[in-house]
């Protein structure tokens, strides 16, 4: 299969080249690596222009010359699934041997902190440590961090997952790598680029969301901060604020109480990790080209609360399509976790907040190709944005990469919102993902209708095959509905799988939780 991989297309002016007469390889390509099975591996790296590189892993082999700036990539047919097998790359003067390569299923893994946080936090850590060993299970952390131009090169290492390392690896991709490599019975590698406290559009190229006109105000709000931010301003403020730091530590211990957090200079809001695209110039940018089966990607909380919620669909949108092209694997599969419930639990029947915006955007994101999502609206906790339970998390995903990505006869994912249509004084909702549609409690619950006026009441549902039929006794003339709508919601209704639907509503009334 031949993927087009252009390493000069991923860049942009301004980032660095390397002309130095050294072979040298992308970091991916490492002891330990695993490609993915049944497509062209792509292998790269650096050399003096004009030097001739070999590759060759098994009995393939492959050639290119390094280009003027010295870079060179091949396209490899790797070996049958498993291993290990070994690649050697000789050219420049030198010759490199990786060791230790498998041949399974490759994906990306990437996000902010919930991405990002480790099997060590999760529940049951010593359980599931004692129970890792596993060493076709392989993981790739990029290192590096955040740069205001596209980078060439990152650092990172395969990690053999065992007992003494899984409690290193994002929690999210372990038990999402660890369903399939069960059900799939082979190798799989996980790649995983996340950050903690991170926004959407850090991680999407400048390019592709300056082409969206609905993002420009995204853009134009971090470019009038950075048109106000002043050094010595910001110097100024530091300093007062470590004089008032410093009473205060002094104050707590001879209060015996716990000091304040100390406070930091406020750098440039161009240098932010979360300035748009930072984040994929040193972090995504490095690995793209690196073949993969596709790419799984839990991140919105920061992106909630910003003011721009209501822009979350178009921008994870933006992101997929960016990293789609600039890998030239075509629609590779790309699914996310929903965010999950959240804060207090929910009182009055509608309850928009840039939490509910942020999963309808995500659900709205459902209508590209090849996409899926898990919903985790049932698995969250009230007080703690990071939930510990991450094996349901990563199951649902693996539940979705099952079916729709390797053809399992099982239901991808929890009920989605597909329609509505008014009958009388009832509103009748249809769904996708709808078999064996129930209750996970006696009455259905959840839902909430209104009329002309948009004021929502608690309705009354019933489940008719694969539709809920909604009315209420307050509303002769209903108008919309919605369910689950608020950050930790009421919820109910599942399917035959025995996963939630997602949070929903008929109408598209701009919203207040902007």
């Amino acid at each position: 299969m031949i993927h087009r991989f252009c390493l000069a297309a991923a860049l942009v002016l301004g980032c660095a080249t390397f002309s130095q007469a050294e072979l040298k390889l992308a970091a991916p390509i490492n002891d330990s690596m695993v490609l993915q099975r049944d497509e062209d591996a792509t292998v790269w790296g650096w050399a003096t222009a004009g030097s001739e590189i070999t590759v060759q892993i098994s009995d393939h082999k492959a050639t290119a010359t390094a280009d003027d700036q010295g870079r060179w990539k091949v396209q490899i047919d790797p070996p049958p699934v498993g291993g290990p097998y070994q690649m050697t790359i000789a050219g420049d003067g030198s010759q490199q041997t990786i060791q230790d390569i498998l041949v399974g299923e490759v994906w990306l893994c990437s996000g902010q902190s919930n991405m990002a946080m480790t099997v060590s936090r999760a529940r049951d850590f010593e359980k599931e440590a004692a129970a890792a060993d596993l060493p076709q299970i392989r993981m790739f952390k990029v290192d590096s961090g955040h740069a205001t131009q596209p980078q060439e090169t990152c650092q990172g290492n395969w990690t053999i997952c065992s007992p003494q390392t899984v409690g290193g690896f994002s929690a999210t991709a372990y038990f999402f790598g660890k369903r399939l490599h069960h059900e799939l019975g082979v190798p799989i590698g996980l790649i995983n680029s996340s950050v903690g406290g991170t926004s959407v559009e850090s991680w999407t190229s400048m390019p592709a969301q300056s082409a969206v006109e609905a993002i420009k105000p995204r853009l134009d709000a971090w470019n009038a901060d950075d048109a106000k931010y002043d050094a010595e301003t910001a110097k100024a403020n530091y300093e007062r604020a470590m004089k008032a730091y410093e009473r205060k530590v002094q104050q707590a211990k001879q209060d015996g109480a716990k000091p304040p957090r100390k406070p930091s200079l406020a750098s440039r809001p161009r240098n932010d990790r979360n300035y748009p695209s930072n984040l994929f110039n040193g972090k995504i940018n490095p690995i793209v080209g690196y073949t993969i089966k596709g790419a799984i990607w839990y991140q919105g909380e920061n992106s909630s609360g910003r003011g721009f919620s209501h822009l979350y669909g178009v921008q994870l949108q933006t992101l997929i399509n960016d990293w789609r092209a600039r890998w030239g694997q075509g629609n590779f599969p790309f699914a996310w976790v929903q965010l999950p419930n959240f804060r207090a639990p929910q009182k009055e029947p509608s309850e928009t907040n840039g939490w509910t915006l942020v999963q309808e955007g995500m659900m709205k994101t459902l209508s590209l190709p090849h996409t899926g999502m898990a919903i985790t609206i049932d698995v969250g906790e009230e007080k703690d944005i990071h939930p510990k339970d991450k094996q349901t998390v990563g199951y649902r995903l693996a539940q979705w990469a099952l079916a729709d990505v390797y053809g399992r006869d099982l239901i991808p994912m929890g009920p989605v919102y597909k329609s509505s249509s008014i009958d009388g004084n009832k509103v009748v909702i249809e769904f996708e993902n709808a078999d064996g549609l129930k209750s996970s409690t006696d009455q259905v619950t959840g839902f909430a209708i209104c009329g002309e006026d948009k004021k929502f009441v608690w309705a009354d549902a019933n489940i008719a095959g694969d539709k809920v039929i909604v009315s209420s006794s307050k509303i002769d003339q209903p108008v919309a509905v919605r369910y689950a709508w608020a950050a930790n919601p009421v919820i109910s209704l599942y399917n035959a799988a025995d996963l939630p639907a997602s949070p929903f509503r008929t109408d598209d009334w701009p919203e207040e939780g902007k």
